[in-house]
Order: C-alpha cells, then sequence, then structure tokens
C-alpha cells in the first residue's frame, strides 16, 4: 500500500447494519480519506451515502472498484469476501474482512488490536476481523493471561438479534407486536436462513447460533473456540462456548469463567490487571448494582467487564460478565482500528 497521509478507502457491503456504522466510525475518528468508494450490491447501485457531511455514490462491488483503492473495508457477507478480497488486493488494496471467510486461513492474521496487533504486519494483503462475540471476549482474557496465565475458558453467550443482520432486527419487532397483539408470530430467519426449521425469537431464547458442525457444537461456537486460540497464538488453550440468541436489539453479553495458573489472586487482583487494559472498562460494584447491561454499551466502543466473583470450589476459578456493542467494537470500530493501526504501524 502506497504510504501517505490521506487514503482511497473502499467499504464493501456500505449499505448493510456494519457498513453503515463502518462509515460513522471512519467519521467521527476523522480518519484520513482522501476519497471513499461505497460499494454494494448492483441493486444498490446510484443510492447515495453521506459521508462528512456530503453525499457520496454507492458504486457496484465487482473487481474493477478498487482501483486505485488503499484500504479496502469488507462486509457484504463471506461469499462476497472470497470472491472480491483477492481481486482487491491484486490491485493494490489491503482488505481488512469482517466476515468468517479468511478468519482461519494460516496466511491471513486474525487481529484484536488491543490483544496482537503485532500481527497485522504479517498479512499479505488480508487482514481478517474476528466474530464479534470472540472479540469483546479476548479483551477481557488477554490481561488475566498476561499476569496470571490461563488454562481454560468456557463461555455462554447472550446474543442480540442484530447479529443476524437488519432482518432479524426487524423480525423481532414484528413477532413482539403480534404476540402483544395475540397473534401468531411469523418466523422466517432465525436461528439461521439456512436451517429447515425456524423459530420465534420475541420472547424466547434460542440455544442455536449458526447451524450445527457433526461435533455437535454450531458454527457459532466454534468461531468463538478456534478464533480465540488464534488470536491469542495460544493454540492449547481449553475452550468450550455456548451460544445463545436473545430478543433484544444491540449487543451482546456473556458469562465467563477462567481457570487461571495461579490459586492465590483475589477479585481486586483481577480487577486491577483488567483495569490496566485499553479498550476496556471495569464496571464492577455490586453495593451499588453497577454491572454492564446491553442497553448499556449499546452505541458504546469499549468492552465492559463486570460481575467478577471466584469460583466456590476451585480455587483458581473466576467468573465474570462481558458486555459490548456486537455492531461497534465486535465489527465495525474493530475494523476501522486494524486500518489505523496498519497505517501507523507503516508510517
Amino acid at each position: 500500500m502506497v504510504n501517505h497521509k490521506q487514503y482511497h478507502v473502499a467499504v464493501v457491503g456500505v449499505t448493510g447494519a456494519v457498513g453503515q456504522k463502518m462509515l460513522e466510525m471512519l467519521d467521527s475518528i476523522d480518519f484520513p480519506v482522501e476519497k471513499l468508494y461505497p460499494l454494494a450490491s448492483k441493486r444498490s447501485a446510484g443510492k447515495k451515502v453521506t459521508f462528512k457531511g456530503e453525499e457520496v455514490e454507492i458504486l457496484e462491488a465487482k473487481p474493477e472498484a478498487f482501483e486505485g483503492v488503499d484500504i479496502a473495508l469488507f462486509s457484504a457477507g463471506g461469499s462476497v469476501s472470497k470472491q472480491l478480497a483477492h481481486e482487491a488486493v491484486n490491485r493494490g488494496a489491503v482488505v481488512i474482512d469482517n466476515t468468517s471467510a479468511f478468519r482461519m486461513d494460516p496466511d491471513v492474521p486474525l487481529v484484536v488490536p488491543e490483544v496482537n496487533p503485532e500481527d497485522i504486519q504479517k498479512h499479505n494483503g488480508i487482514i481478517a476481523n474476528p466474530n464479534c462475540s470472540t472479540i469483546q471476549m479476548v479483551v477481557a482474557l488477554e490481561p488475566i493471561r498476561k499476569k496470571f496465565g490461563l488454562g481454560r475458558v468456557i463461555v455462554s453467550t447472550y446474543q442480540s438479534v442484530s447479529g443476524s443482520g437488519n432482518d432479524a432486527v426487524e423480525e423481532l419487532k414484528d413477532q413482539s407486536k403480534a404476540l402483544l397483539n395475540g397473534e401468531e408470530p411469523e418466523t422466517n430467519i432465525l436461528p439461521v436462513k439456512s436451517e429447515p426449521k425456524h423459530f420465534p425469537i420475541a420472547f424466547n431464547a434460542l440455544p442455536q447460533i449458526d447451524v450445527f458442525e457433526d461435533n455437535h457444537y454450531t458454527f457459532e461456537e466454534m468461531k468463538m473456540i478456534n478464533e480465540t486460540k488464534k488470536i491469542m497464538n495460544y493454540p492449547e488453550l481449553k475452550v468450550a462456548a455456548t451460544c445463545v440468541r436473545l430478543p433484544f436489539f444491540y449487543s451482546h453479553a456473556e458469562s465467563v469463567y477462567v481457570e487461571i495458573d495461579r490459586d492465590d489472586v483475589s477479585i481486586e487482583d483481577l480487577q486491577n490487571a483488567l483495569n490496566d487494559q485499553d479498550g476496556l472498562v471495569l464496571e464492577d460494584d455490586i453495593t451499588q448494582q453497577v454491572y454492564p447491561t446491553p442497553l448499556s454499551s449499546e452505541g458504546k466502543k469499549d468492552v465492559f467487564v463486570g460481575r467478577i466473583r471466584k469460583d466456590l470450589d476451585v480455587s483458581s476459578g473466576f467468573h465474570f460478565w462481558v458486555v459490548s456493542d456486537n455492531l461497534l467494537k465486535g465489527a465495525a470500530w474493530n475494523s476501522v482500528q486494524i486500518a489505523q493501526k496498519l497505517i501507523q504501524q507503516e508510517q
């Protein structure tokens, strides 16, 4: 990538929930964008988006659209990334991909800037942005691993419907109205579009996010397991996940259990370690009922941690609660942070 102070930046999937947030993040931090290339499907081409107070026409996402692009932020689905990411790289762009297309590719770094920014330098044109639920968890795990060691992680997630896109948000609204009116809700999207059965999400809890694998875990659960090990460069780490979709709109919450390498660590020790982590806010005062919630974290870029407590039976075990906005730190903001680190490292 040409090293200059202003950059030609493409956002692929600019009309989607994450693409829109990418624009907001680029604008809010005054990222050095000399020219914006808003890219989307053919049906959206010709429409306009607003960036830095000006309207910019959306272009069709196709290989030639990446001519002159320095940085391309992708969030249009894995099939689009597989089709176009290398086309962008071949035209000189560095791709930061927010899909699962390249996350486990050994030649593609998987990056959370607060955890492994040095891996950015290993890229061969593509940098992968991790799964939203993985990102917030590893931000909390890393300071614990650094200070106390880490041997086991068990996580249960409480994920918002926006993780399945704007259509799922609308489905939750429609189903809630129907059920409150005593009507039968329509189920078209959740737990996942490609599955034969759908279940209402309104006033419900769905213990399935994405498709089931042969080992009885879902693809979402396996993403958390495998991505955590890769980001932390810790292949022997023991990780188990149960991912659940709940009927709220934005932000994901997680109940995390960890076993560290020491049994002399106090709650205060763990709080102090977490307090020193960039991008993490400790909200943990049970005397004042202070702890993070999906609503309180919505629209914020940080990861929030609370409800820290020692396990009652395992002296090296701790439980805590992690919450973050899945569209921001879980997707758009982490992608833009990677772009920030990229240009800082190349200057």
